[in-house]
């Protein structure tokens, strides 16, 4: 079983914010693969499905984000799983311009809440992470207020395609593993910067 867990805050009125992309994954994926996340479960909205053959449970926690970790070790835990192993979490990142995505095996919070809450819960930074880039290419005066205000048009545009690649590149992590999907996925947006992607 691989748990799959997408990040935001549950409500209406932050559904299409930046903050809320990794609850937009899930929601994609469960769309691919035919799953609804709708069943309650230490303390997140889950959903169980196949992907590349293998069972998986999607979740979305509904701690809000700063608490994140509540659910997903409650989760973790329950399930008898190995995060090395076993958990991938979807979040936005401000680091990265709006419509890239980035695939990591370890790492810090990297000032996100929601993935220090997790990092705190399983006592590991050794998780799969994908995260989708929510960075704006003006300067932001107050972080908190732009990753929680309502997507533009634009930005909608273009997280579309991110919630397509996220999909993906679950499903290629779990078909083909990490490194594939690494160097699949994790390519910079602007074609001069691919000399640097890692």
């Amino acid at each position: 079983m691989k748990l799959i867990v997408g990040l935001g805050n549950p409500g209406i009125e932050y559904q299409f914010t930046p903050h809320n992309l990794g609850f937009l994954a899930v929601d994609r994926i469960a769309e691919h693969c035919g799953a609804q996340v709708a069943n309650r479960r230490s303390r997140a909205l889950t959903g169980k499905c196949s992907i590349a053959g293998q069972e998986a449970l999607l979740a979305k926690p509904e701690t809000y984000m700063n608490l994140s970790g509540a659910a997903v070790g409650a989760l973790v835990a329950e399930l008898g799983l190995e995060a090395t192993k076993d958990l991938i979490v979807i979040y936005d990142e401000l680091d990265l311009p709006w419509g890239t995505i980035r695939i990591r095996e370890r790492g810090s919070a990297g000032g996100h809440n929601g993935v220090k809450s997790i990092i705190a819960a399983l006592g590991t930074q050794e998780f799969l992470r994908i995260r989708l880039g929510i960075g704006p290419d003006f300067e932001v005066g107050d972080g908190a207020k732009y990753v929680l205000a309502q997507m533009k048009k634009a930005q909608l545009a273009l997280a579309g395609g991110m919630l397509d690649a996220a999909s993906a590149a679950v499903k290629v992590i779990l078909a083909e593993g990490a490194a594939t999907a690494m160097n699949r996925f994790n390519r910079r947006k602007d074609p001069e910067d691919s000399a640097t992607s890692s």
